[in-house]
């Protein structure tokens, strides 16, 4: 088994790659980590205290792995499970409680009481209201086709506004809200033990505060919540994905040049909003310090620090991006008409798309998913143009770090797969 604390040491000081550790492909492996906690590295991890009224679980798994999640549980500790506190209502933090409470209704113990934040319930109401669109953009975001979404959830027993300090058997926690990812994240203090539990405003990679399929994120809030932790001065940060991180002065150094991404990539995009750019100048100036980008823990290998800058105009300033051609277009097929008559048809369109692409550098892939998306606009139902199309977004997806482009772009590559089976090349 491996040494969680250990690997998350050796990887921070440069001594093993995050390459091999990717965060969301975890080992689904029980560590103990400190006096009385123990550390389930998940795709949505799991933290677990020890109280004398029972166990605390602070996030509870996906339902993929809910029975895993028990089982590791009950081989470190039999105690009932007294308290599950949600950071999140994130389908993959809150979706364990279940197996845990099939035991206690068996023993005839005690029910077990879920915490969380208040908005939580407009979410999972919500949830329940777009079930389609969500499996529909959660299977085109993890290439997960048959993706069904969840329309019954387990609701929390206690909610809370600001702040809740909640005791279990003598173990103290406070509760703290936060907009971050979410407008219901709920970050964890253990006094005791010195140890944060951070939910998903740590996730081991840049934040995930701009996702271009998913509702409003919170650059500036998480900022300060991440600051609010690290004064602090926690001794162990348990994220809700990635690993461990044990060390007074490594955590501050997580928490704090998380902030300082967000900050950055906030407070530049606000600024050149006031002095009237529009979104498409302000999405190609700003970027995020490349030196933070650069350490493990902050890569760009979900969401795009891109993204980021556009959930800031999002927040701000709407959907209007500044370009008044977009306020009331065309359609868009009507204008990929117009432009491909003007280019000497979709056929040159497709063909300069082709050449883009195969010079391969970030410039040329922009101006090719454009040119090929206006090729299929303007004739939707050539096999030729949408052989062409799925080339380039696949090219696309090879080229990008962050998972929601590669989702994207693979998706738009098997649309036009499925429109030219029917027609194989000559």
């Amino acid at each position: 088994m491996t040494d969680l604390l250990d690997l998350s040491d050796r990887i921070i000081a440069g001594e093993a790659a995050i390459e091999d550790h990717h965060p969301f492909s975890p080992p689904n492996e029980l560590q103990e980590v400190g006096d009385g906690t123990a550390f389930i590295q998940s795709f949505a991890n799991v933290s677990a205290l020890r109280a004398d009224d029972g166990l605390v679980l602070v996030d509870t798994g996906s339902p993929f792995v809910a029975p895993m999640i028990h089982g590791l549980v009950r081989g470190w500790d039999r105690a009932p499970l007294h308290t599950a506190v949600y950071t999140h209502g994130h389908i993959d933090h809150v979706f364990g409680t279940g197996p845990f409470e099939e035991e206690a209704a068996a023993a005839g113990g005690p029910a077990v009481r879920v915490v969380a934040h208040e908005d939580i319930e407009a979410r999972f109401d919500r949830y329940c209201a777009c079930a389609g669109y969500n499996a529909v953009i959660n299977q085109r975001q993890f290439q997960a086709p048959g993706l069904t979404w969840p329309t019954e959830y387990r609701r929390p027993d206690v909610t809370y506004r600001d702040r809740l300090d909640l005791e279990v058997g003598g173990l103290g926690l406070e509760l703290h809200h936060a907009r971050g990812e979410t407008d219901d994240a709920t970050w964890v203090w253990v006094p005791e033990q010195r140890t944060v539990c951070t939910g998903d405003l740590i996730i081991w990679c840049t934040p995930n505060a701009g996702n271009p399929q998913k509702v409003q994120r919170y650059a500036r809030e998480w900022a300060v919540a991440l600051r609010a932790m690290a004064a602090h001065a926690p001794e162990l940060l348990l994220p809700g994905h990635g690993l461990p991180v044990r060390g007074e002065d490594r955590v501050r150094a997580v928490l704090e040049d998380t902030a300082t991404v967000l900050e950055v990539l906030h407070d530049r995009t606000l600024e050149l909003m006031n002095e009237g750019a529009r979104l498409d100048d302000i999405v190609h100036e700003v970027r995020a310090p490349a030196d933070l980008l650069a350490k493990p823990y902050l890569r760009p290998i979900y969401d795009d620090p891109e993204f980021v800058v556009r959930g800031v105009w999002r927040l701000y300033g709407g959907w209007y991006d500044g370009d008044p051609s977009h306020l009331k277009p065309a359609p868009a097929g009507a204008l990929a008409a117009e432009l491909a008559a003007l280019a000497g048809g979709p056929g040159a369109l497709a063909d300069r798309a082709s050449r883009l692409a195969a010079a391969g550098d970030d410039a040329s892939l922009r101006l090719a998913g454009h040119l090929a998306e206006l090729a299929t606009q303007a004739a939707p139902d050539d096999p030729a143009l949408h052989r062409v199309r799925a080339e380039v977004f696949r090219t696309r997806a090879a080229a990008e770090h962050a998972l929601m482009a590669k989702g994207v772009f693979t998706w738009a590559a098997n649309e036009s797969d499925a429109k030219t089976t029917d027609h194989p090349e000559d």
